[in-house]
């Protein structure tokens, strides 16, 4: 039989996840084979992106879709970040990602942010809002030149908070207000395989993606990119 992981449980694990998880010492890298003149492409996401759960960094759907398009990848996610998340409390200057991703100078920017935001939606949703408009404009203004793409918020269970389709509203919001591609429907990506269900492609800590969920999640943000104007 199968059962909810309910909302507030969740945080909970989420949470002790992040807690136990090794600070990161840096971004992590990646070039195809012969890309070392492709496109440079920062990623400003957070464990979803980052990869947490797959068996290597090259299984990750970032590095896949990095692979295929010939893209220099700097994957600037961090495990339990959020718009508001995590913000305050992470060192060696991780606290501004969003400086670091400008920093880069990179032709292409995913921003892929905002799950773990529904843990502190309650309390901090008008920063949360503030927030998501903050980073965009910034990212803009510093990158004038870059192409954004900011991604719908994914999520990881089928019980879907209230807050998960709000966020989702202000980061689609705020990328229209920036002229940022926008790709939606990434909080759906992996329902109905979540760590409840029968076929699940979630890691064994049921809160991330396994190389499976990864793999999906790289076939539909391929899929996603092909159909944006112009394509990715």
């Amino acid at each position: 039989m199968r059962r909810s992981l309910g909302v507030g449980l969740a945080a909970s694990l989420f949470l002790g996840l992040v807690a136990c998880s090794d600070p990161s010492p840096g971004p992590t890298t990646s070039s195809a084979a012969g890309a070392a003149d492709g496109p440079v492409v920062s990623f400003y996401g957070d464990s979803y992106t980052r990869g947490t759960g797959a068996s290597s960094s090259e299984k990750r759907w970032s590095t896949i879709v990095s692979a295929e398009r010939g893209w220099q990848e700097i994957n600037r996610s961090e495990n339990g970040l959020g718009f508001v998340n995590r913000r305050d409390s992470m060192l060696g200057g991780l606290d501004d990602i969003p400086a670091l991703v400008i920093a880069d100078d990179p032709d292409i920017v995913f921003v892929t942010m905002g799950l773990n935001d529904n843990f502190s939606y309650d309390t901090r949703a008008d920063d949360i809002r503030a927030t998501i408009d903050s980073d965009l404009t910034r990212l803009r203004e510093g990158l004038p030149d870059a192409r954004i793409v900011v991604v719908e918020p994914f999520w990881y269970t089928d019980d879907r908070p209230a807050s998960v389709d709000v966020i989702a509203g202000w980061v689609e919001d705020a990328a229209a207000r920036i002229g940022a591609d926008h790709v939606s429907g990434a909080s759906h990506w992996l329902e109905g395989h979540d760590a409840t269900a029968q076929v699940s492609w979630m890691a064994g800590d049921g809160l991330h993606p396994n190389d499976i969920g990864y793999a999906v999640m790289a076939e539909r943000m391929d899929a996603a990119l092909r159909a944006l104007d112009p394509p990715l």
